[in-house]
């Protein structure tokens, strides 16, 4: 796996394929999530057994989380936005709105609310993201079932996701479909060489840990946006980094909490 550039300056952290139309860039966040993620309520009631309920469901999530500490009001209103028991299997329907990863196949699963508002907070306190209020064109890398990138288009221009697992590609496909996310595009391919043909993206997030970060991200990643991914550290425990592309040039590297993802992988299957 390839390293970053050796322009790279360290800080110290805190504390332990469906191609939509995209956005006008001056959009606002709120009008983003207006149009994105008003979500169908028909479709987030579907044979769940939560029914229309869901709502009120995901809000005591959402103030759970805020209890919790310190988060990103902006992306607490994402995440209540999405009907996160869509996109989990039926017999784990009644934990989609606990705190906790669930499996979605494929040895896969889906993260934790806490760790995507966490991920998504970190990425809107970048520099591009804070100056636009919003997060700008979007690489994730790991689509899973689609629940984060879903969280992302609340808060985006135009998310890319892609996904090396043909299975998971084509279930977050028809998980995203009826929410209605036209600026949304889902791609089956290596994650690791990022998506080339929408490059430079403003923020970049991936749902898998390496040994470190491909150089194909850094390479996509524009002139001030961030990345954050999780990243083995050096008594092979993963962790949080965050690096962002500077308008002097170079990359400045943090990195954060201890966090545990599944493998990144090259390839696709």
């Amino acid at each position: 796996m390839a390293r970053p550039p050796k322009k790279l300056v360290s800080s110290p952290g805190e504390p332990q394929t469906q191609v939509g139309t995209q956005l006008n860039p001056a959009m606002t966040a709120s009008a983003m999530a207006r149009r994105s993620g008003g979500v169908n309520q028909a479709a987030a009631g579907r044979s769940t057994g939560l029914g229309l309920d869901s709502e009120g469901v995901r809000r005591s999530m959402v103030e759970r989380l805020r209890a919790s500490g310190p988060l990103d009001a902006k992306v607490l209103d994402a995440v209540a936005a999405v009907p996160r028991h869509l996109f989990v299997d039926a017999a784990l329907v009644t934990q989609a709105y606990e705190d906790t990863s669930l499996p979605i196949g494929h040895g896969q699963t889906i993260s934790k609310p806490s760790v995507v508002t966490r991920m998504i907070g970190v990425l809107m306190d970048g520099v591009t993201a804070r100056a636009g209020g919003h997060l700008g064109k979007v690489l994730e890398v790991g689509t899973g079932c689609g629940y984060q990138a879903a969280v992302l288009c609340q808060l985006s221009r135009h998310v890319v996701s892609v996904e090396r697992i043909k299975g998971l590609h084509d279930k977050a496909r028809d998980l995203v479909a009826p929410l209605r996310m036209d600026h949304l595009r889902l791609v089956y391919g290596d994650g690791m060489l990022g998506h080339p043909p929408n490059a430079p993206y403003d923020s970049i997030i991936a749902a898998a840990c390496g040994s470190d970060v491909p150089e194909a991200w850094l390479e996509q990643l524009a002139v001030g946006g961030r990345l954050i991914s999780p990243v083995l550290d050096a008594a092979n425990k993963q962790r949080l980094v965050v690096i962002d592309r500077l308008e002097a040039g170079g990359f400045q590297r943090t990195e954060y909490e201890a966090v545990q993802f599944v493998p990144l992988k090259s390839g696709s299957i």
